[in-house]
This record gives C-alpha cells, structure tokens and sequence, in this order.
C-alpha cells in the first residue's frame, strides 16, 4: 500500500496533530472515550479523530468504534471536515459528521480553541449480532461536548442568569451568585457569546454497510430492500422484502428501475459517453492481459489496442458489449440489446442525481469491479481489499492511472462521471419528467427477463 499513500490515494487529507498542546488535548479526550491513551508525539487523525497510527500501536482499529455501530468522535479542529473517514462500517457516518461540523462551525471553532470536543454517532442499537438488527437503524444522533464540560457549564449558567433576573430575590442569593461567578470563570460571558451545540438527530432510512459482508439496505424506496455480497440465505429472516445478492442480476437490475435509481451513460445529460466508454474498456483489458500474463507495455492506449487484437475472440464480453455501444455513440453501429445477464450491464449505468446517488454508485462499483476508477471514488473499501490481491504489475497501471487523471482535478472527475453533487433537499423534491420512450418503459437496454423461479 505505500505506493498508494506515496500517490495520495491512501490516507489522503489527513490532519496532521504534531504540537504538544494538541496531543495532551487528543488524549485527554481518548481517556474520556475509551480509558486509554498514546504515547506517540505526533500522528494524524481522520474527521472522525480517528488515527491509524494510534489503531496500530493499540492493536485496535475500532478503538473509537466499539461494536462498529456507536462511532464515537474527537474533534481537535474543524479542518477535520474535510478529512476522509477511515474504517467505515456506514456509508453515512461521514456525510452526517461533516454536515454536524457545517451546521455548528462557528461554534466548534471557538471551542475547539480551548478544548478537544467529543462526541458519538449514537442510535438505539448497541450490537448487530444479526443482519435484521440493522433494520431497527432509523435515526443517528450527535451529541457532543468539550472535555471539560463547557457546553453542558454554559447551559446551566444560562439557567441560573434567568434564575438570576427572574427570581424577586436573585440579587440577594449569594449562593446562586456564587455559582454563576464560578461557571462564568470557566465559559466566560455567554449572554454575550453564547456556547451552544445542539443536539442533532439524522435519518438513515437508505445506506451501505460493511457488517455481514456488506448490506446495501434501502427502506426509504419506492421498492424497499436489501442487496447482500454474500448469498442472501446467510442472512437469516429479515423484516424487508426483497432480499437480494448479487448473483441476481436481473432482479437487482428491476429493483433500480422500478426505483428510477439509474440512468444509462448514453443518456446522461452533459456526459462524455464515448470516452467514458473507451476507459471502461481499457480498465476491462488490463484486467484480462494481467489475467493471461501478457505484457502491458505502457499501457498506453495503442498498446492496449495492440492485446486487443491479440486476444481477439478471447476478449471478455464486458469488453465487446461496451464496444458495441461505442459504435452506436459514434454513429457507425446499431442500437446494442444488452440486456441485465450481459456482463457489460450495469458497466452502461450511472445513478441519476438524487439524494442517495453516492450509494446507488458504490453499488454500481461492486457490480461492474473492473471499472477501477468508479471502485475507487466510490467504494473505497472494496477498492483497497481489490488491490491487495491484484498483481504488481496491475497495481502499477491503476496507481499511475489515478494519480494522472484523478488527484489533480477530484472534484472535475467526479462532475464529468457523476454528475454535479446532489443539494441536501435533493429527492424531496421531485424534478419534472420527460414523455416516457419506449426505451424507458422496458428498461435502458430492453425488457428485463423475469425469472420465474
């Protein structure tokens, strides 16, 4: 993986936490967590707070995830927002983390500045023992204070000064007076700096989960349900119909229809179709050249045409389905059938812009694994778990690859591919709709075939 971080596509926009005042800060709130503490002098800490420096000299990865279900937070600095979040169990942990910093900026500016603040992502399960447990996941709620107290201090001062003005007798209670002297000591004058963070409680009806082999979990759909990695039958009962994996191509591919989840490339409004399709394909004969042990080259894109040629009737028929859209995006072939058995199906998809598209492209990645820049934008988990099992040469190409036409212009890749980031109202409002094709009414590449088992 050195290359990987060596490229900055691997722990990447990490806050670095190197002052003494900082690390004595970090451990006071680990201790207040977890009862433990580092002994490192300097590491670097995720938007969670989380450090992979400090996982590794505990021996423990989740040492701020207990369970993996109540992720728990150290904010030493509201830069930590733009930090990625690392060892995610949902997908949501770090939207819901950053819109918590977003909302209260100000805020945790002006208390981080004395004191580390910690908090946790807290819902009403405590252990997911089972795949249904997940289900009872509705609402996350952030609560969060300073080490020292000084929010839940700034409340209680604000209620002993309206004690204070309220009370007919206040201004002779020398206890009270007292008490509000010794708390403004440590708060200072919060009628006119006010210390407030509040409680803050997110839906989490739609989201993907590592537990249990990875749960994409939609309950919030016109067609709730759940795609499994692993066969469905492992999961035991669960309280939501359907229940897929996917090796049910067809039946995941109606569950997007029916949810207007996805769009074809080809169609997708302000889109590069044909060179989004010719990279597809490149990353596709990488994949089959490494396979047969050919060699690469440079990978350049006439190097790859020359394996091209040389597989000839060998070439995967994600490669060939993809070129026969090519032709028709160029205007030399016919409209391609590919139909959601083809191995190029969901290769032809993107999520239409809406509030849970990141999720329905992770999902998109881990049905179309080779198209291995989607993999690593989206689905960073599954990304890394590939690459380690990839060969030298492989990992060269993509590293090279991503570390070209990737880091230098993110947020650009991201736009050209996916299109602009969804606001936060996206899906609550509903867009107006074209006159329905023919095409859009049987699906993008032609009726889905209805498996009668």
């Amino acid at each position: 993986m050195k290359r990987l971080i060596q490229k900055g596509l691997m722990f990447g926009n990490l806050v670095e936490v190197s002052s003494p005042a900082l690390v004595e800060r970090y451990n006071r709130a680990l201790a207040h967590l977890t009862g433990k503490q580092t002994k490192l002098a300097d590491f670097h800490i995720d938007v969670s707070g989380y450090s992979p420096e400090v996982g590794d000299e505990l021996g423990d990865d989740l040492y701020l995830n207990p369970n993996g279900c109540n992720r728990q937070f150290i904010l030493l600095t509201t830069a930590q927002k733009n930090a990625p979040l690392l060892n995610i169990k949902f997908s949501t942990s770090r939207g819901i983390l950053r819109q918590f910093i977003d909302q209260n900026e100000a805020q945790l500016f002006a208390l981080t500045a004395r004191d580390a603040v910690a908090g946790e992502l807290q819902n009403s399960v405590y252990e997911v023992s089972s795949p249904a447990r997940l289900l009872d996941i509705r609402q996350i709620t952030v609560e969060a204070d300073t080490i020292g107290g000084h929010v839940a201090d700034a409340g209680k001062l604000a209620r002993l000064i309206e004690r204070f003005r309220t009370e007919p007798d206040g201004w002779r209670d020398d206890l009270l007076i007292a008490e509000m002297i010794g708390l403004a000591k440590k708060t200072g004058d919060v009628t006119r700096v006010p210390i407030h963070l509040p409680r803050m409680t997110f839906e989490q009806p739609n989201f993907w989960t590592s537990h249990f082999g990875g749960l994409y979990v939609f309950q919030r759909a016109k067609l709730s349900g759940v795609i499994s990695t692993l066969p469905r039958a492992s999961l035991g009962q669960m309280p939501i119909a359907p229940v897929m994996d996917l090796t049910q191509r067809n039946h995941i591919a109606e569950f997007l229809e029916i949810n207007e989840f996805v769009e074809p490339i080809v169609k997708a409004r302000g889109m590069d179709a044909a060179a989004v399709l010719r990279q597809k394909m490149d990353f596709i004969l990488v994949d089959a050249a490494d396979a047969l042990d050919l060699d690469l080259g440079n990978a350049t894109r006439s190097d790859l045409r020359k394996i091209a040629h040389r597989l000839g009737k060998g070439l995967p028929d994600e490669f060939l389905g993809l070129a026969d859209l090519l032709r028709w995006v160029e205007g030399g072939g016919a409209w391609p059938r590919i139909t959601s058995e083809h191995p190029a199906y969901f290769y032809t998809l993107r999520a239409r812009p809406h509030a849970d598209r990141d999720l329905v492209n992770m999902l998109l990645a881990e049905l179309a694994p080779l198209d291995v820049r989607q993999l690593f934008i989206t689905h960073k988990e599954l990304f890394y778990a590939s690459y380690a099992r990839w060969s030298e040469r492989k990992r060269q190409y993509v590293a090279d690859f991503l570390e070209r036409e990737y880091v230098v212009d993110k947020q650009g890749a991201r736009a050209a591919l996916f299109g602009p980031e969804p606001g936060m109202e996206e899906g609550d409002r509903p867009e107006p709709q074209p006159t329905p094709t023919m095409a859009d009414l049987v699906g993008p590449w032609g009726a889905l075939r209805k498996d009668r088992r």
